[in-house]
């Protein structure tokens, strides 16, 4: 029944890149597979990533006719070679693509990502390539996996769940949140026009009053 539930979810998918395109939304991120979800029954794994291998070759054709690109985040590295293959093809086949960018997030956790950037940068500070005084927010930045890809604005939460699971913890800082009941499977276009009405109804200030953005304005 769970895997029925995932390949459902292909369709909630299809129509939510098809939807955000449509409304010349650049980036759109879709969490597929977080670090802990490896700890789920071995038979649900592997039908996850069977499905993966199925949808990237089903859908590069369509994203390649609509000019979107795919990239993705994560630990690709632990991921079946089949896998691995299929989606260093899909990425590589639509790398031209200048329309809408769809960020995979697999084998991925927010956690995971600021472990590894931290590692990486304390590399560079014994290596004498970076001092310690030199490390703010654009350096860690630039060594998280989104480096070069903007923090999203919106984070839609499907399903009742009223938590962000461990996802992009740090480009999350000033999204704004959106809860809805409606399961995952059954998201679609309309349910992501009333996500986004409800985002431009809301006054973004990034820590500023009402009036100084009205100023600003």
């Amino acid at each position: 029944m769970r895997i029925f539930g995932h390949r459902n979810a292909i369709a909630a998918v299809r129509d939510l890149i098809e939807g955000t395109a449509e409304l010349g939304v650049e980036y759109v991120s879709l969490y597929a597979f977080s670090t802990e979800n490896w700890s789920r029954p071995e038979e649900e794994i592997n039908a996850l990533m069977e499905l993966l291998v199925e949808a990237i070759v089903d859908e590069v054709p369509t994203m390649m006719k609509n000019n979107i690109r795919l990239v993705t985040v994560g630990d690709l590295s632990t991921l079946p070679e089949k896998c691995q293959s299929h989606l260093s093809w899909g990425k590589e086949e639509t790398k031209n693509n200048t329309g809408l960018t769809v960020v995979l997030a697999i084998s991925y956790s927010g956690r995971w990502e600021i472990v590894t950037a931290v590692k990486d940068i304390v590399k560079k500070v014994i290596a004498g390539d970076i001092k310690p005084e030199e490390i703010d927010q654009g350096v860690i930045a630039d060594h998280l996996n989104t480096a070069g890809i903007p923090d999203p604005e919106l984070l839609i939460r499907t399903s009742g769940e009223q938590r962000i699971s461990n996802f992009m913890l740090w480009q999350l800082a000033y999204a704004e949140l959106y809860f809805t009941e409606v399961l995952w499977p059954d998201f679609r276009k309309h349910d992501l026009h009333e996500a986004i009405l409800a985002y431009q109804q809301r006054e973004r200030r990034f820590g500023l009053t009402g009036a100084q953005i009205k100023s600003q304005s």
